[in-house]
């Protein structure tokens, strides 16, 4: 009799563990991140007769999860890729909305400067049309500067997500180390290690919602932890010792912020999700759309200028500059290092202008040598020292003082500060330099354009980026840059979200509550449950027949 209620009670037990199961399969069927649980079962060890062996009944082995590791690696990297293109993608149709619009754009104000110009050269003598001139020439300035503190408030915008960003990759790298503490010590219970299915799969949502802020890779140990690691194999959490994000403003530039991990940059290392996102976006959109616009604002200034002082006024006097870049008006804003001993200046060269790039550049000294680096590509021209000397570099000219020492480092920027920087310095319409001769200092002149024509006719002349291109023409490649970029990300970012849709998909169905499946279930299991009862039943009977027997 205890053979067949021992049986019985070990059915009771293990089907009592799958109703357990699908109970909690039905109420977390929308719990995010919560993977499908069944109750694996096995036969008791039989017991040998003389007549054969008899089965002892039925015990659970294990609850375990519907889990695939490489759909699992999947939905992760498919999700740090999709992050990384979305947040890509938004941000570039912010510049391309920027830079492409006739409210916001440069293109109408260009237009209309040089139709100012041209009133000017059709009547020179007119004061109105001088006057639409300077005006123009002002609002112009302004639109460039508008256009660059747009550009600034969408990198603090981009620095402010970056933060937020880390921020977030700290916090769920802590919640994951911890995580990891839990389920070692729960995998450390008995002998056989069983797994905490709840907990992990609270510790794959931590690992999936990270996988959205950065590209990871983990690596499972054998005690249960998981090692998460980014970039180039930088730890990010080893067991139960979670490591730190920080974002550094750069020393030469504290508006561009740098990705550290233990003291080193690792921003050029990351890939994936959606810091690489803000951060790509910065390196190949916005800077080159700010640096490229600077070189539209400096063709501008340095061309209207060489005209413009080489003209003379509605009084007799020799022009002036039209505008300027900075103090003094054609200075070249230079960052040096904060260990430098010497010091060296830039200024604009427009005898160079065409080798003028959208780039900024990095002067080294190394104690017998200059070095000049193109920081766009990495482009390094040497000249001999030793300073004081002045350098002619491409657009601008460069002079060092004689303290510059070995070391001594300097970062140039001739381009990326100057629609800032950009000002109209005529407001007198009767300044504006018009002719090509004079009588004399307080004589009027009357009829002369020949400046007025050169003038206007610098909005065809192609003098930017090795004299192909015109003021217009700059900005406009600016514009298809942004404008096809911006397409390419859009298009990469559907494809990544129709990946990402298929791994959910793919994950669904494996791990995925079916309700009607544990509807199946619960009817299955609840007549196993009631059968087994029954068993009970007919041994507890056969139980009270022999006792009555034996009274009797």
């Amino acid at each position: 009799m205890s053979g067949i209620l021992g049986t019985a009670m070990s059915g009771l037990i293990a089907f009592q563990r799958s109703l357990d199961t699908t109970s909690h399969n039905i109420a977390n069927v929308n719990t995010e991140g919560y993977s499908r649980q069944r109750v694996d079962l096995s036969a008791v060890t039989p017991q040998f007769t003389g007549g054969g062996y008899i089965g002892q009944g039925v015990s659970v082995a294990s609850v375990t999860r519907s889990y695939d590791q490489f759909i699992t690696n999947q939905l992760t990297s498919s999700t740090s890729a999709f992050a990384e293109t979305n947040t890509y993608s938004t941000l570039a149709a912010r510049v391309d909305n920027i830079v492409s619009s006739e409210a916001t754009g440069l293109s109408t104000g260009l237009k209309s400067f040089f139709s100012a110009a041209n009133g000017v050269a059709n009547d020179p003598t007119s004061l109105a049309a001088r006057q639409v001139m300077t005006a123009e020439a002002g609002s112009l300035s302004q639109q460039f500067n508008r256009l660059s503190a747009q550009f600034d408030s969408l990198r603090n915008e981009t620095n402010g997500r970056m933060q937020s960003t880390i921020d977030d990759i700290n916090s769920l790298a802590a919640s994951i180390a911890d995580m990891n503490v839990k389920i070692v010590t729960e995998m450390g219970h008995g002998t056989n290690a069983l797994p905490p299915n709840d907990l992990l799969d609270q510790r794959d949502a931590l690992v999936a919602k990270l996988a959205e802020k950065i590209s990871i890779s983990t690596i499972h140990q054998q005690d249960g932890s998981l090692d998460v690691v980014i970039g180039k194999g930088q730890a990010l959490v080893l067991g139960a010792s979670p490591n730190k994000l920080s974002l550094v403003g750069a020393a030469n530039d504290p508006s561009h912020k740098e990705v550290m991990l233990g003291g080193q940059n690792i921003g050029k290392d990351i890939t994936g999700g959606e810091l690489a996102g803000a951060v790509k976006f910065r390196d190949q959109i916005l800077d080159p759309a700010q640096q490229q616009l600077g070189l539209v604002a400096a063709g501008l200034a340095i061309q209207f200028n060489a005209v413009h002082t080489a003209g003379y006024d509605l009084n007799g006097v020799a022009g002036t500059n039209m505008f300027g870049l900075g103090t003094p008006a054609l200075a070249i804003p230079v960052i040096g290092d904060p260990g430098n001993i010497g010091s060296v200046t830039a200024t604009y060269d427009p005898a160079t202008l065409g080798q003028l790039t959208p780039s900024d550049y990095q002067l080294g000294y190394d104690g017998a040598t200059f070095s000049l680096t193109r920081l766009s590509d990495n482009t390094v021209t040497t000249y001999a020292g030793p300073p004081p000397l002045t350098i002619a570099g491409p657009g601008f000219s460069i002079t060092t003082n004689a303290g510059v020492a070995a070391n001594d480092s300097f970062l140039i920027r001739p381009t990326y500060r100057a629609a800032q920087n950009l000002t109209s310095l005529i407001s007198d319409p009767s300044k504006i330099a018009a002719a090509g001769t004079t009588g004399g200092p307080g004589l009027p002149i009357t009829g002369d354009n020949t400046v007025a024509l050169k003038l206007a006719g610098l909005e065809t002349q192609t003098a930017l980026m090795g004299g192909k291109a015109s003021l217009a023409g700059a900005y406009g490649q600016l514009v298809a840059q942004v404008g096809t970029l911006t397409h390419t990300a859009k298009i990469s970012s559907a494809a990544q979200e129709t990946l990402l849709n298929h791994a959910k998909q793919s994950r669904e169905n494996l791990a995925g509550v079916n309700l009607d499946e544990e509807a199946a279930n619960l009817v299955k299991f609840q007549q196993s449950y009631q059968a087994a009862a029954q068993v009970v039943s007919v041994a507890n009977s056969l139980f009270d027949t022999l006792i009555g027997a034996i009274r009797s």
